[in-house]
């Protein structure tokens, strides 16, 4: 696999901008529209093409595609895009192996459905999130909808965010400011239930009961599903969206009623997740791609 490299970089209007091609099999349309992330939202491209623009990392940031391939990134530098954005965005991974990976695991049937989901998908990258965003956004997922989610993450940063460095927007809440704050407050942003799941996690994951690193480092992924189902409210559902998400668990295989649907519809039976190994996760956005947007 060839790296992506950066073909121009500059300033116009005082902002920071890198251009970068050979980023392959790359969609940022499909990357920031599958539901993976709820902190971004089309903006007006500068240069054609598409574009979204949110806070990621602590850093307020736009990606833009243009028509042929080719990647902005502004307010950026070409260190910047080195050090944290290529593996944000998983530009570093080789997913034509991985296409080949899933769509050769199954009996034929089975691989016949997954070339049409992986063409279905074909561009989508699994963000490397924060694992506490992750975490605590799939939290606030439960029993919702997209723009609620977003709506009620945006109140969450807005309220507790700290700054960001150009001071345009708020990175996303500590666990501590969360705990902090405590579930009455949080129930004030209209979080519902939700807010004592909230709280106990950002208390457990301040505390240190949680160690979140740790969980990112730990090898064995029932484990890190374990651990993360010791807060309230975090199932099976939740957790593996945060490991798949957060951590780099590309082997979670998150199952909602889309996922659902996809075994009922279009497998005899399963598929087994097992089955895709270390991308279940990848093969996992490709059926729900298919079944939720392309149908």
């Amino acid at each position: 696999m060839e790296k992506p490299y950066v073909v121009d970089e500059g300033k116009i209007d005082g902002l920071s901008f890198v251009e970068v091609a050979g980023v392959g099999n790359f969609s940022v349309f499909k990357t920031f529209d599958c539901g993976q992330c709820f902190r971004f939202d089309p903006t007006g491209p500068r240069r054609g093409g598409y574009a979204v623009s949110g806070v990621a990392l602590g850093r307020y940031v736009s990606f833009e595609q243009t028509d042929d391939g080719t990647l902005a990134v502004w307010g950026a530098t070409a260190d910047d895009f080195e050090k944290i954005w290529l593996s944000y965005l998983s530009l570093d991974t080789d997913y034509d192996a991985i296409d080949e990976a899933v769509t050769t695991a199954l009996d034929p049937d089975g691989c016949a459905v997954m070339r049409r989901a992986a063409e279905a998908g074909r561009g989508i990258r699994i963000l490397r999130q924060d694992p506490w965003e992750a975490l605590c956004s799939f939290i606030v997922s439960q029993n919702n909808n997209i723009p609620r989610i977003k709506k009620i993450i945006a109140a969450l940063c807005e309220k507790y965010g700290e700054d960001t460095a150009d001071g345009s927007a708020k990175s996303f809440p500590t666990a501590r400011a969360l705990a902090e704050a405590g579930e009455d407050a949080i129930f004030a942003l209209r979080t519902g239930f939700r807010a004592k799941y909230i709280v106990d996690a950002a208390r457990r994951v301040a505390d240190g009961e949680i160690d979140l690193d740790a969980v990112a480092r730990e090898e064995d992924f029932p484990t890190c599903e374990a651990e993360l189902m010791k807060i309230k409210g975090v199932g099976p559902k939740v957790a593996d969206c945060a490991l798949l998400f957060g951590f780099g668990k590309t082997e979670a295989y998150p199952v909602d009623v889309w996922m659902k649907k996809v075994a009922a519809r279009h497998f005899a039976s399963g598929p087994d997740p097992k089955l895709f190994g270390k991308y279940a996760g990848i093969a996992q956005q490709y059926l729900f791609y298919m079944e939720r947007y392309v149908g």
